[in-house]
Protein backbone atom coordinates (compact mmCIF):
# COMPACT_ATOMS: atom_id res chain seq x y z
CA UNK A 1 0.00 0.00 0.00
CA UNK A 2 1.04 3.62 -0.47
CA UNK A 3 1.60 5.41 2.81
CA UNK A 4 0.83 9.09 3.33
CA UNK A 5 2.69 9.19 6.65
CA UNK A 6 5.15 12.09 6.48
CA UNK A 7 8.60 11.67 8.03
CA UNK A 8 11.01 14.55 8.68
CA UNK A 9 14.64 14.00 9.68
CA UNK A 10 16.91 16.87 10.73
CA UNK A 11 20.25 17.30 12.52
CA UNK A 12 20.35 18.14 16.23
CA UNK A 13 23.14 18.67 18.75
CA UNK A 14 26.52 17.41 17.50
CA UNK A 15 25.59 14.26 15.60
CA UNK A 16 22.00 13.38 16.59
CA UNK A 17 19.06 13.32 14.25
CA UNK A 18 15.66 14.60 15.27
CA UNK A 19 12.70 12.80 13.76
CA UNK A 20 9.08 13.86 13.33
CA UNK A 21 6.29 11.75 11.90
CA UNK A 22 2.98 13.25 10.88
CA UNK A 23 -0.34 11.65 9.96
CA UNK A 24 -2.08 14.19 7.69
CA UNK A 25 -5.49 12.56 8.17
CA UNK A 26 -5.61 12.99 11.94
CA UNK A 27 -3.12 15.83 12.27
CA UNK A 28 -1.22 13.91 14.94
CA UNK A 29 2.53 14.44 15.04
CA UNK A 30 5.11 12.48 17.07
CA UNK A 31 8.72 13.31 17.83
CA UNK A 32 10.95 10.25 18.04
CA UNK A 33 13.11 11.18 21.04
CA UNK A 34 13.81 14.79 22.03
CA UNK A 35 17.45 15.73 21.52
CA UNK A 36 16.64 19.44 21.08
CA UNK A 37 13.22 20.76 22.03
CA UNK A 38 13.66 24.12 20.32
CA UNK A 39 14.74 22.58 17.01
CA UNK A 40 11.85 20.12 17.17
CA UNK A 41 9.39 22.99 17.56
CA UNK A 42 11.05 24.96 14.76
CA UNK A 43 10.72 21.97 12.47
CA UNK A 44 7.06 21.52 13.40
CA UNK A 45 6.29 25.19 12.84
CA UNK A 46 8.00 25.26 9.46
CA UNK A 47 5.69 22.45 8.31
CA UNK A 48 2.51 23.65 9.99
CA UNK A 49 2.42 20.60 12.24
CA UNK A 50 1.30 20.58 15.88
CA UNK A 51 3.27 18.27 18.16
CA UNK A 52 0.97 15.80 19.95
CA UNK A 53 3.27 12.94 20.99
CA UNK A 54 6.79 11.99 22.00
CA UNK A 55 8.06 8.43 21.59
CA UNK A 56 11.23 7.71 23.55
CA UNK A 57 13.44 4.79 22.54
CA UNK A 58 15.54 4.83 25.74
CA UNK A 59 16.47 7.01 28.68
CA UNK A 60 19.77 8.63 27.61
CA UNK A 61 19.77 12.41 27.96
CA UNK A 62 20.23 13.10 24.25
CA UNK A 63 16.99 11.21 23.64
CA UNK A 64 14.84 12.52 26.50
CA UNK A 65 16.34 15.93 27.25
CA UNK A 66 13.50 17.88 25.66
CA UNK A 67 10.63 15.85 27.13
CA UNK A 68 9.59 18.11 29.98
CA UNK A 69 9.90 21.40 28.06
CA UNK A 70 7.77 20.04 25.23
CA UNK A 71 5.23 18.59 27.63
CA UNK A 72 4.94 21.93 29.40
CA UNK A 73 4.52 23.91 26.19
CA UNK A 74 2.38 21.50 24.17
CA UNK A 75 0.84 19.04 26.64
CA UNK A 76 2.16 16.16 24.56
CA UNK A 77 1.66 12.50 25.46
CA UNK A 78 4.97 10.76 26.18
CA UNK A 79 5.31 7.07 25.31
CA UNK A 80 8.43 5.16 26.26
CA UNK A 81 9.88 1.96 27.67
CA UNK A 82 8.13 0.56 30.74
CA UNK A 83 11.04 -1.59 31.89
CA UNK A 84 12.63 0.61 34.53
CA UNK A 85 10.50 3.07 36.45
CA UNK A 86 11.59 6.69 36.64
CA UNK A 87 13.95 6.68 33.68
CA UNK A 88 11.78 8.55 31.15
CA UNK A 89 10.96 12.15 32.16
CA UNK A 90 7.22 12.86 31.98
CA UNK A 91 6.27 9.34 30.87
CA UNK A 92 2.52 8.92 30.31
CA UNK A 93 2.37 5.53 28.63
CA UNK A 94 4.87 2.76 29.28
CA UNK A 95 5.18 0.12 26.56
CA UNK A 96 7.22 -3.00 25.95
CA UNK A 97 7.68 -6.01 23.69
CA UNK A 98 4.55 -6.85 21.69
CA UNK A 99 2.58 -3.74 22.64
CA UNK A 100 0.74 -1.78 19.98
CA UNK A 101 -0.75 1.70 19.79
CA UNK A 102 -1.76 4.11 17.04
CA UNK A 103 -0.75 7.45 15.60
CA UNK A 104 -3.88 8.58 13.82
CA UNK A 105 -4.68 5.83 11.33
CA UNK A 106 -1.31 4.07 11.69
CA UNK A 107 -0.65 1.05 13.86
CA UNK A 108 2.66 1.14 15.74
CA UNK A 109 4.34 -2.05 16.99
CA UNK A 110 6.80 -1.94 19.89
CA UNK A 111 9.87 -4.19 19.98
CA UNK A 112 12.17 -4.49 22.99
CA UNK A 113 15.77 -4.31 21.76
CA UNK A 114 18.15 -4.36 24.75
CA UNK A 115 21.89 -4.11 24.27
CA UNK A 116 22.75 -0.42 24.14
CA UNK A 117 20.60 -0.03 27.27
CA UNK A 118 18.38 -2.54 29.05
CA UNK A 119 15.26 -0.45 28.47
CA UNK A 120 15.72 0.23 24.73
CA UNK A 121 12.67 -0.17 22.49
CA UNK A 122 12.02 0.57 18.83
CA UNK A 123 8.84 1.62 17.04
CA UNK A 124 7.80 -0.18 13.84
CA UNK A 125 5.06 1.26 11.60
CA UNK A 126 4.23 -1.57 9.17
CA UNK A 127 2.00 0.41 6.81
CA UNK A 128 4.72 3.04 6.38
CA UNK A 129 7.46 0.39 5.96
CA UNK A 130 9.48 2.27 8.57
CA UNK A 131 11.11 1.50 11.92
CA UNK A 132 12.48 4.06 14.34
CA UNK A 133 15.41 2.27 15.90
CA UNK A 134 17.11 4.78 18.21
CA UNK A 135 20.61 3.63 19.12
CA UNK A 136 20.16 -0.12 18.61
CA UNK A 137 21.31 -0.18 14.99
CA UNK A 138 23.10 2.46 12.95
CA UNK A 139 24.11 2.55 9.32
CA UNK A 140 26.87 -0.09 9.31
CA UNK A 141 26.95 -0.11 13.11
CA UNK A 142 25.25 -0.74 16.43
CA UNK A 143 25.06 1.04 19.76
CA UNK A 144 27.73 0.68 22.42
CA UNK A 145 26.87 -1.97 25.00
CA UNK A 146 26.48 0.37 27.96
CA UNK A 147 24.13 -1.93 29.88
CA UNK A 148 23.34 -4.99 27.79
CA UNK A 149 25.33 -7.99 26.66
CA UNK A 150 26.56 -9.10 23.24
CA UNK A 151 23.91 -11.83 23.32
CA UNK A 152 21.16 -9.28 23.92
CA UNK A 153 22.39 -7.05 21.09
CA UNK A 154 22.70 -10.07 18.80
CA UNK A 155 19.07 -11.01 19.49
CA UNK A 156 17.91 -7.40 19.10
CA UNK A 157 19.60 -7.03 15.72
CA UNK A 158 18.08 -10.36 14.65
CA UNK A 159 14.61 -8.95 15.43
CA UNK A 160 15.29 -5.98 13.20
CA UNK A 161 16.68 -8.18 10.42
CA UNK A 162 13.45 -10.21 10.53
CA UNK A 163 11.50 -7.16 9.29
CA UNK A 164 10.80 -6.90 5.53
CA UNK A 165 13.91 -6.16 3.49
CA UNK A 166 12.65 -2.79 2.27
CA UNK A 167 11.85 -1.49 5.77
CA UNK A 168 13.44 1.94 6.25
CA UNK A 169 15.49 2.11 9.45
CA UNK A 170 15.65 5.57 10.98
CA UNK A 171 18.49 5.67 13.49
CA UNK A 172 19.36 8.52 15.81
CA UNK A 173 22.96 9.45 14.93
CA UNK A 174 25.15 10.21 11.93
CA UNK A 175 27.98 7.76 12.60
CA UNK A 176 28.20 6.20 9.15
CA UNK A 177 31.65 7.24 7.99
CA UNK A 178 33.37 6.03 11.16
CA UNK A 179 31.24 2.87 11.11
CA UNK A 180 32.18 2.23 7.48
CA UNK A 181 35.88 2.67 8.24
CA UNK A 182 35.62 0.06 10.98
CA UNK A 183 33.58 -2.30 8.79
CA UNK A 184 36.30 -2.19 6.13
CA UNK A 185 38.90 -2.86 8.81
CA UNK A 186 37.27 -6.08 10.01
CA UNK A 187 36.13 -7.25 6.55
CA UNK A 188 38.60 -5.73 4.07
CA UNK A 189 37.48 -8.00 1.22
CA UNK A 190 33.74 -7.31 1.56
CA UNK A 191 32.75 -5.62 -1.72
CA UNK A 192 29.31 -4.59 -0.44
CA UNK A 193 30.90 -2.77 2.50
CA UNK A 194 33.36 -1.03 0.17
CA UNK A 195 30.52 0.16 -2.06
CA UNK A 196 28.50 1.32 0.94
CA UNK A 197 31.49 3.28 2.22
CA UNK A 198 31.87 5.07 -1.13
CA UNK A 199 28.15 5.84 -1.27
CA UNK A 200 28.15 7.20 2.29
CA UNK A 201 31.18 9.40 1.60
CA UNK A 202 29.46 10.84 -1.47
CA UNK A 203 26.37 11.70 0.55
CA UNK A 204 28.30 13.31 3.38
CA UNK A 205 30.42 15.30 0.92
CA UNK A 206 27.15 16.92 -0.17
CA UNK A 207 25.97 17.37 3.42
CA UNK A 208 23.23 14.79 2.90
CA UNK A 209 22.24 12.39 5.71
CA UNK A 210 23.05 8.71 5.26
CA UNK A 211 19.90 7.92 7.28
CA UNK A 212 17.60 6.09 6.73
CA UNK A 213 19.10 2.77 5.77
CA UNK A 214 17.20 -0.46 5.05
CA UNK A 215 17.08 -3.96 6.47
CA UNK A 216 18.51 -5.37 3.25
CA UNK A 217 21.41 -2.90 3.20
CA UNK A 218 22.35 -3.63 6.81
CA UNK A 219 22.18 -7.36 6.31
CA UNK A 220 24.87 -7.00 3.63
CA UNK A 221 27.09 -4.28 5.11
CA UNK A 222 26.74 -4.11 8.90
CA UNK A 223 29.70 -5.86 10.58
CA UNK A 224 27.69 -6.54 13.73
CA UNK A 225 25.18 -8.50 11.67
CA UNK A 226 27.64 -10.23 9.37
CA UNK A 227 29.48 -11.23 12.57
CA UNK A 228 27.04 -14.13 12.68
CA UNK A 229 27.28 -14.93 16.39
CA UNK A 230 26.97 -13.17 19.72
CA UNK A 231 30.58 -13.98 20.57
CA UNK A 232 31.91 -12.45 17.37
CA UNK A 233 29.61 -9.45 17.76
CA UNK A 234 31.02 -8.92 21.25
CA UNK A 235 34.59 -9.18 19.95
CA UNK A 236 33.90 -6.67 17.20
CA UNK A 237 32.08 -4.29 19.54
CA UNK A 238 35.06 -4.30 21.91
CA UNK A 239 37.35 -3.58 18.95
CA UNK A 240 35.10 -0.77 17.74
CA UNK A 241 35.09 0.84 21.19
CA UNK A 242 38.88 1.26 20.87
CA UNK A 243 39.04 1.89 17.11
Amino acid sequence: MTSDLQIALFPCLQDNYGLLIHDPQSGETAAIDTPDSQEILRQCQSRGWTLTDIWNTHHHWDHTGGNLALKESHNVRITGPNMMEGRIPGLDRGVGEGDEFTLGTYRVEVMHTPGHTLDHIIFYVPDAQAAFVGDTIFVMGCGRLFEGSPAQMHDSLAKIMALPDDTALYCAHEYTLSNAKFARHVEPNNAAMAAAQRAAQALRDKGTPTVPTTVAAERATNPFITAGSADELGRRRALKDQF
